[in-house]
C-alpha cells in the first residue's frame, strides 16, 4: 500500500505524461479541444486534472477550435476541393462546437458552383472515350462524394461534359 505522500507525486506523473502525450500530437497536427480531452483520457488523467490542462492550452494558445476550423476550411476549399456538405461534416467529425461551425460556415465564399466546375473540368479530360451518359453519371457521383450539393454536381458535370465534347 502507498504512503499519502506517493499519491500526489503519481498524479503529478500521470498529468505530465498526459500532457508531453498531446504536445507530442499537436506537433502533428491541430486537434480539437474535444480530441485534446480524447487524448487526455486516454493516458488515463482524471477529469479535474485534465480540465486544468485544457484550460492552459487554450490560454497558451496550442488549442483554438476557431483557429482549427479556418484551417480545415483553407485545405478543403483549396486542395481538397470540397463542396460545402463535405466541409460541414469534416468540421463536425472533428468534434467542433455548433457554433464555431455555423460561423465557419457563414464565412465560405459564394463560390460552390465554380469550385465545382473546376473539379468537373479536370476530371471530365479523363472520361472522354466513355459514353456521355455513363461520363455524366460518373462525373456528377465524383461531385457529390466531395460534398457538392445535387443540383450544383449535376450542373458543372453537365458543363464540363458539353465543354469536353465541343
Amino acid at each position: 500500500m502507498r504512503s499519502a505522500d506517493e499519491a500526489p507525486a503519481d498524479d503529478a506523473a500521470v498529468r505530465a505524461r498526459a500532457e508531453r502525450t498531446l504536445l507530442k500530437r499537436l506537433r502533428g497536427r491541430s486537434l480539437s479541444v474535444r480530441e485534446a480531452r480524447d487524448v487526455l483520457r486516454e493516458a488515463e488523467l482524471a477529469e479535474a486534472d485534465a480540465d486544468a490542462v485544457i484550460a492552459a492550452f487554450l490560454d497558451n494558445g496550442y488549442l483554438d477550435d476557431s483557429r482549427l476550423a479556418e484551417q480545415l476550411l483553407d485545405g478543403a476549399l483549396g486542395r481538397k476541393a470540397q463542396g460545402a456538405t463535405a466541409i460541414a461534416q469534416t468540421l463536425s467529425r472533428r468534434g467542433l462546437d455548433r457554433e464555431v461551425i455555423d460561423i465557419a460556415m457563414a464565412s465560405l465564399p459564394d463560390d460552390e458552383a465554380e469550385r465545382a466546375l473546376e473539379f468537373a473540368r479536370q476530371r471530365a479530360r479523363g472520361m472522354s472515350g466513355l459514353d456521355h451518359d455513363v461520363a455524366l453519371r460518373r462525373l456528377h457521383g465524383q461531385l457529390a462524394r466531395r460534398g457538392f450539393r445535387g443540383s450544383v454536381a449535376l450542373d458543372a458535370a453537365r458543363q464540363a461534359l458539353s465543354e469536353q465534347d465541343g
